[in-house]
């Protein structure tokens, strides 16, 4: 085994570093520069026995021999022109050259040589299969020679059938050892395809089954989606009257040691009713989004007067945890076309849960409006000192029901809709959301949107390409 490999990196050394990449290519040039090396070797035999019989050893018999010592070169030519089609071109003309220059000197049409011609034109189109013309023309360009040579000179016996019988031998196990070389060498390609092709084949029905699944999940998923759609729906309705008539008995019960048990009590349940709401809302706009129900209501607004109300509610959640609200807006933002909904509600969201993860801090809302090349957009960004996020906890928060881990989740509560809710209305108003975070540093959440949006714009379109550029950034 030591032996063969140290054979194998000889061999690998007359291989350029291109064809070392391909594999089929790889083998191909390591049987090209083999059978270059092997061959010229089994061949010797014949240069000694000509030079040692012919009893005038002339420009024939030294041309014989050139030729056999030329296929030692052919390994260098491809080595330095990484080109095997090349090397093979001149594998196959010098070899029908040697093997008919050879039979015209040495026993004409009976010559011990001529097999080899047969050898030429079999390795022409092994090598060369692409160009089956050039292989009949060099095929057809020697045989003309011989036929040339023969009309007018004849051949001329410079050594006797007897002798050449010895030769002929040499010559014929030559040409058995090398063909049968060659033969082994194309049926394990072949087989080696053969084997290529039926795992192709496989992994196609692996592609189309796969395929199949996905499309089987897609329609279930739009199915889940289309349902929870509906009872999100129908659970708002009595949601709304426990919230409504909780706030009625609330008016109702009056402010003494006698109802304050009473009125805590409907305070939880307005409470509590207000945050289910809040959260088959969130599921409801998931649910119409993925299910391609959701409609962007664009209409022309005064981006200040958005910041400030957006501030107006989010200001009593910043001071609860004891932290400090900065607000950095420009005063002449000016109006913009969008959906002011859905932007308050992503802007919100971000809002809230900087708050609720920072504690005697800072809650920063910066708001811009950027004309870039590419158009008009709107910047908001929500800088907090918090908790901060580990970066291999970052790629989670944009999925649904997902937040940075566990203890996050047990400690501050929460169901992990905001971000992903939010991340898709911001795509569907041709925007994203990207976050910087560092634990214990804080987080900086920005949207980014299009402050002109068209009335006609194809929002399924802008949602696939900007989803992909939103969850980049947050990753």
């Amino acid at each position: 085994m030591q032996i063969w490999s140290h054979i194998v990196r000889f061999i690998d050394w007359f291989i350029p570093a291109e064809a070392k990449l391909e594999r089929s290519e790889l083998g191909l040039a390591q049987n090209f520069v083999f059978t270059h090396l092997a061959g010229p070797a089994l061949s010797q035999s014949i240069s000694v026995f000509l030079y040692l019989t012919d009893p005038h050893p002339g420009i024939a018999c030294w041309t014989v021999i050139v030729c056999i010592w030329l296929f030692w070169t052919l390994p260098f030519v491809y080595k330095y022109t990484g080109n095997l089609r090349l090397a093979a071109t001149m594998s196959v003309e010098l070899l029908a050259f040697a093997s008919l220059f050879g039979a015209y000197f040495y026993g004409g049409v009976s010559s011990p040589f001529l097999p080899w011609m047969l050898v030429s034109l079999l390795l022409g189109f092994f090598y060369l299969s692409d160009r089956p013309i050039l292989v009949v023309g060099l095929f057809t360009f020697n045989i003309g020679g011989f036929t040339a040579a023969y009309l007018t000179y004849g051949f001329p016996e410079l050594l006797s059938h007897d002798q050449l019988s010895i030769v002929g031998w040499i010559s014929i196990l030559s040409a058995t050892v090398y063909m049968s070389w060659m033969a082994i060498y194309y049926a394990n390609m072949i087989s080696a395809r053969s084997d290529l092709e039926r795992e192709a084949e496989r992994h196609r029905e692996t592609a189309i089954r796969l395929r199949e699944a996905k499309d089987l999940a897609d329609e279930a998923n739009r199915e889940k989606s289309i349902f929870l759609a509906k009872m999100s729906h129908e659970l708002r309705t009595p949601l709304n009257a426990v919230i409504g008539f909780s706030e009625i008995l609330l008016d109702d019960v009056e402010l003494d040691g006698k109802n304050s048990r009473k009125r805590a009590d409907l305070q939880r349940i307005n409470s509590a009713g207000k945050h289910l709401l809040s959260l088959v809302t969130d599921v409801l706009d998931l649910s119409k989004i993925e299910s391609n129900h959701i409609d962007l209501k664009i209409r022309e607004f005064d981006l200040n007067e958005m910041v400030r109300e957006v501030v107006a509610t989010v200001e009593p959640m910043v001071v609860e945890n004891k932290n400090k609200l900065i607000v950095k807006c420009p005063q002449d933002l000016g109006v913009v076309l969008s959906d002011q909904t859905k932007l308050r509600q992503a802007a919100l969201n971000l809002l809230s849960n900087a708050a609720k993860f920072t504690q005697d801090g800072t809650v920063t809302l910066s708001v811009q409006r950027r004309k870039r090349q590419a158009g008009d957009w709107i910047e908001i960004q929500v800088q907090d000192t918090g908790i901060g996020i580990a970066e291999s906890d970052i790629g989670r928060l944009f999925q649904n029901f997902g937040q940075a881990n566990r203890s996050t989740s047990s400690k501050y509560g929460g169901t992990g809709l905001g971000l992903a809710l939010s991340q898709k209305l911001c795509a569907l108003m041709g925007g994203g959301i990207s976050v910087k975070s560092e634990v214990g540093q804080g987080s900086s959440f920005t949207i980014r949107v299009l402050a002109w949006m068209s009335e006609q714009q194809d929002t399924e379109d802008s949602t696939g390409a900007v989803l992909n550029f939103a969850h980049s950034a947050a990753v």
